[in-house]
């Protein structure tokens, strides 16, 4: 039996943090292809990511705040 993450497992104040993940990305005017280029990942990592299938730890949090050029404290909610 293989254990799917979905949003309904996390926090509220996750839920939040996924949402700013998104905006972030678009207000730096970037696919998701583009954000996974720059990334050297796959394009899926990305959406898995935006989408909370895939938890974000601290160190991939740096990468896209690097790449959103969005300090830290925006993340936060």
């Amino acid at each position: 039996m293989e254990l799917t993450l979905s949003r309904h497992v996390y926090s509220d104040r996750y839920q939040i943090f996924l949402g700013k993940l998104h905006q972030a990305r678009l207000e730096a005017g970037f696919t998701q292809l583009e954000v996974a280029q720059r990334l050297g990942k796959p394009q899926s990592y990305i959406s898995k990511c935006e989408s909370g299938e895939r938890r974000v730890d601290f160190i991939e949090l740096l990468d896209f705040s690097k790449q959103y050029k969005k300090p830290l404290e925006y993340f936060v909610p």
